[in-house]
């Protein structure tokens, strides 16, 4: 019985010395905690949540995602070129082509693209 609750005190004993080491090493300063805090999207968390919101940002963001989705989405047409008519295949993926870049054609019209202030 001795030698256990020994061996428990040995253990806590080293166990609080290594905590102890490791909060002394990982002293953070000011600057450390600037580094640390989140950004998310060009917003400092510190100020207030209710500043405006750039719609440039938003806008680039969205075309992003769609043609993300859009690139996801051309992937299976290349691949099912090979096992179906490429003649049907072909004119579907220029079709999907040729609405992705009416899209995109549309967004520069409307000055979505122009990051002029």
């Amino acid at each position: 019985m001795f030698l256990i609750s020994s061996l428990i005190l040995m253990i806590i004993s080293i166990m609080m010395i290594l905590m102890i080491i490791a909060n002394y090493i990982s002293m953070k300063t000011f600057k450390d905690r600037e580094k640390s805090s989140p950004f998310e999207c060009g917003f400092d968390p510190k100020n207030s949540a209710r500043l405006p919101f750039s719609i440039h940002f938003f806008l680039i963001a969205l075309i992003f995602l769609i043609f993300d989705v859009e690139i996801t989405l051309i992937i299976p047409f290349i691949y099912s070129m090979k096992y179906s008519n490429i003649m049907i295949i072909s004119i579907m993926f220029f079709m999907f082509m040729a609405i992705l870049i009416l899209g995109l054609y549309h967004e520069w019209k409307q000055g979505a693209l122009n990051w002029s202030l």
